[in-house]
This record gives structure tokens, sequence and C-alpha cells, in this order.
């Protein structure tokens, strides 16, 4: 069956433009221009997969007179060997796939029970013996038994969008419409989340909105029609990543604002093509315009109907200004829970107010559940074991430490958010480059120190999830001790749930030490040790390892 197909470049100040592909030899069909700003053209082709490109007169100011073959900017696949873009066609139709999603009626879980693992999708599979170029979003589904006994129910992947190279971290993004092609293709992508649906495991991604890479198709057709000409901010030369899309540009002719077109293209597609759960949007601080911001969510949020949808603002140092109830996002990056809380368990330093904000966003005026995601670690950041080494800590001192900090970053208020190897004592520093890989050791976990923390953090997280009290924004810090280095808190909710936490920040241990001021007298399960503990005259006495912590539960 052959049917006419339909290829269109929106490029409304170039002059020329022709289409050529595998379907005509590369050789040129004529496009049409419109007065919507779109060359056309028609193509009869059978059903099946083609690749293709546009020979464009360059509008950019350095290539301008110059012929460029250039891939679609929509493109929505790239093929790994020749890097020109794909097309399929499927029933007389363009598709991006032929996959069919098996498990969209799975119920997912709500944004404030997210558990949260960060993850770079080949450094994720890297080690598993056999996975190739090409395959590491197939290879990554076979892992995701592992994540559910973790306890996992949400994945934010490093960003899976085309860009130049076989490796890197992908914040350099060429096609924004397209996986990238060293993963795996598109079917591979939608398959994997599937899988993650499956389970009921969310999928985040890393949107990157702020710049593409140097060499990006909307640059070569017509840079300033897109981009702002020089640096957004030229004040800030350290934070310039690639050129930067400009929210400020309006086309009077069309009544468009270009960027805002094309990127809303992009998040619409992703949520509705790829049925993403939430996006993690890089460089806020950089991308500066909050119009543009506001309009973005609601974009990606609307076409997500009635799933739930999850927008998280990585704006570094973290600001309250980016989050609801006055802000475009429902959750922002909390920069400084990692920074207070390594300083902590690493001993640089015992001071109760930043322990107590990184502890409770509130008291730097977060207002809501998810208003903060909470991490140890980062892609960007050193792994906690690192973090401790770095200070000469290491071995079982080491592991006692990490567990202290696993048990603040599940206890928090605010989500969770895992670095992938944290949970089970990865030390490897992150690359000093951005083009390198860092492939997980899972052989570590052939080691009773890292079998043991991952075992920790499958209890913590299964509390998490099981006790209401830690979904919601309240904290109470009813006990401190600053010669000790001893801090309490309770977390609540109005059903009667209970959750207090004790830690010691020191190098002493308490054989015997008295806890006033407890919450309430009665019943309590400690729920890392398995044992009862019964609370009198609002006191509790219990053992306290140095750098460790207990997690009470309340049991009317």
């Amino acid at each position: 069956m052959v049917s006419p197909i339909e290829f269109s470049l929106f490029a409304p100040r170039v002059e020329k433009v022709a289409l050529i592909g595998s379907f005509s030899d590369w050789q040129e069909t004529s496009m049409t221009k419109g007065e919507d700003g779109y060359y056309r053209a028609s193509v009869d082709l059978e059903d099946g997969v083609y690749q293709y490109k546009f020979r464009v007169l360059s509008k950019t100011e350095y290539l301008h007179g110059q012929w460029l073959d250039v891939n679609d900017p929509y493109a929505t696949e790239i093929d790994l060997n020749t890097q020109n873009g794909m097309m399929r066609v499927k029933d007389g139709e363009k598709v991006s796939t032929f996959y069919e999603w098996q498990h969209d009626d799975k119920p997912l879980p709500a944004n404030e029970e997210l558990v949260i693992y960060e993850m770079h999708i080949a450094d994720f599979v890297g080690e598993i013996e056999g996975v190739t170029l090409g395959q590491y979003f197939l290879a990554a589904i076979a892992k995701l038994d592992y994540l559910v006994e973790l306890g996992i129910n949400a994945i934010e992947l490093m960003p899976v969008t085309e860009y130049t190279g076989n490796y890197r971290w992908g914040y350099l993004v060429r096609y924004f419409f397209a996986p990238e092609s060293s993963y795996g293709n598109p079917e591979d992508l939608k398959k994997f989340i599937d899988e993650c649906h499956a389970r009921g495991i969310r999928v985040l991604i890393d949107g990157i909105y702020n710049h593409s890479d140097g060499e990006s198709p909307l640059l070569k057709i017509d840079r300033d029609y897109w981009y702002y000409h020089d640096m957004h901010y030229p004040d800030d030369p350290d934070n310039f990543w690639g050129p930067e899309f400009n929210y400020d540009g309006y086309d009077e002719t069309l009544d468009i604002k270009p960027a805002w077109k094309f990127i809303g293209d992009v998040v619409r597609y992703w949520v509705q093509e790829y049925h993403i759960d939430g996006i993690r949007y890089d460089a806020i601080r950089q991308l500066g315009n909050y119009d543009f911001l506001f309009w973005l969510t609601q974009e990606a949020t609307k076409a997500a109907g009635n799933k739930p949808f999850y927008n998280i603002a990585e704006h570094i140092p973290e600001a309250i200004c980016v989050t609801e109830p006055d802000g475009p996002f429902e959750g922002c990056w909390h920069e400084s829970f990692r920074i207070f809380a390594i300083e902590h368990i690493c001993s640089d330093r015992f001071d109760l107010a930043k322990l107590k904000e990184a502890l409770d966003g509130k008291f730097q005026g977060f207002a809501g559940a998810t208003s903060v995601v909470n991490y140890l670690a980062s892609h960007d950041r050193e792994r906690t074991l690192t973090e401790l080494g770095d200070r000469g800590i290491f071995d079982e001192a080491a592991f006692q430490r990490a567990r202290l900090g696993a048990v603040l970053l599940m206890t928090a208020m605010g989500l969770p958010m895992i670095w992938m190897g944290d949970e089970f004592g990865e030390y490897k520093r992150k690359t000093e480059t951005t083009t390198q890989p860092n492939k997980l050791q899972w052989h570590l976990l052939e080691q009773n120190f890292n079998q043991d923390l991952l075992k920790y953090y499958q209890k913590l997280i299964a509390l998490r999830k099981k006790i209401p009290a830690l979904q919601t924004r309240n904290v109470n810090f009813f006990y401190e001790h600053i010669e000790n280095q001893i801090l309490a808190y309770v977390r609540w909710n109005d059903m009667g749930s209970r959750v207090v936490v004790v830690a010691n920040f020191s190098d002493q241990s308490f054989p015997e030490y008295q806890i006033p001021d407890f919450p309430e007298d009665g019943n309590w399960y400690e729920w890392l040790s398995d044992r009862q503990y019964q609370v009198e005259n609002a006191c509790l006495t219990t053992e306290l390892k140095d750098f460790a912590a207990k997690v009470f539960i309340y049991q009317p």
C-alpha cells in the first residue's frame, strides 16, 4: 500500500528548503512554503522505515547564504550509525514507533508517596555482562525488579534525548524529540517505561529547556529566530553551557513566541507519546523566564490528563519562589539538605539551626509535603561513601554514618531521592568530564557491608511508604541537646499516625539515654531493631550508638 506522507519544516524566515531522503535516493524534492511559515512536501511511501533530511539555505549569521543538510528539529528518531533522522510509516500514517502500550491501566503513586531513584541509564546497566551499545533501555528492564525490592516507585532519568556521540551526561541536547540512539530506539524506551508502570514505578525525565548544543538544527537553520544572539546573562559565563533559547522573542507576523512554541511542543510530545509522569527542569535559574515556566508546567500537567504528574525545578541554590503556591513548580531540588546532612554525618560541624533547615523545609519557606526533593548525593555531587572517605572515614564507621544519613533522608519533610548506587555503598567519584562512562559496580553487593546497607535502605523505604505521617509537611523538634549532639523530632498526620526519630550525631554511645517530653505515653515500636518500647511519664529510655538513629512508631 502506497500513501501520501507529508513532510514539513517550520522556517518562516528561510528563503529555500528542499527535502532529501532514502526514499528518493537522496535527490531533492521541492517544498512549498505556506503563509504559516511551514515548508511542506508530500511523498508517496509504502509502510516502512525511512531516513531523511532537509536541505536549507541558512539564515544563521555565520552560515548565511550556505546550503546545509540538516536533520528535522522535530525528528523523533536518529539512526545510530548514520545520524540521519528517521521516520516510520504504518497503515499509511506517520508514527513514532510500532509499540502498543500494555500497562496504561496500572495505578501509580501520588506525588507525596514518591521515593525517587536518579539514574544515568547507561551507567546503571553498564557493568552487566553482554550489554552493548543501543541496548541500555532494554537491559535496564532486567534491573527493575531490583528497584521494586528496594522499594522505589519513581525513576528520574538523566537526559535521554539525542546528544552528540555515544556517551555523555546528556545536558547538551541536539534533537529534542528523539531518544538517545546509543541507549536504544523509541520502541525500546516505551517498553522500558511501560514495564516501569507495570511495577507501579513512575518515570520522570530530565528536561533541558534552557539551551541546546552548538550543532542543533534550529541553530543552523535560523539561530536568531529561536535563540538569544549572545549570552542571556553575559555576567555569568560560568553557567553558559550552549546557545540559550530566547523566551522573550516574538514573531509579530505569525503572532507567536518561537521558543515557547518549540519547547511547548517538546514537552507535550514526551508526555503524550512516552507517557512520562513528571519532569525535572534543568537550570531554571539560568532560564529565568517565569511567565514561560508557568505556562510550560501547565502545558505538561494538562497533557498528562488525569494521571499524576510532578514538575520539579532544579534551581541551585534552591529558591522558594519557584515552588507552589506562588511558583510554577510543585517541587524543587533541595541542595541545602544534601549540604547540611552530609556535614553532620561527616562531623564537619554540629549546627542545630542548619540541621533543622535540612529536615524541615518550612524553616526556609517551603510550604508543602512535595515542595522539596531531598538527596544525599546526585549526579552533580559525590556519593555519600565518597564524601566520608574524603574525610578519612572508611569501612564500618563509614557505613554506620551512611545509615544515619539514610534515616534523615527517609524521615525529612519532602520527597527522598537516591542517586543510583548510594543505597548499597557505591563509592566511585563522579567523572572529571561529562563524557566519561562511570559504571555502577554491582559486584559490591557481594560484600557484607554493602548488602547490609541495601537492606537498611529497603527497611527505611518500606517505612516511608507505609507510614502516612512521613508523607505530610508536619515536623516538630521536641528534644535537642547541643553538648551530646542529639536531636529528636516527631512526624505526624491528623489521623493519629506518628513517627519519632532520635538521632545521635556524636562519636559517643549512650547505653541508657533518656528522651524527655516524648509525644505520647504508651507502646512504641522501633522500626530498625524490631523492638517494643513502653513510654511512661513522657520519657523514653533507649540505647543510642554513635552516629546512629532510631525510628519509633506509635502503636495506640
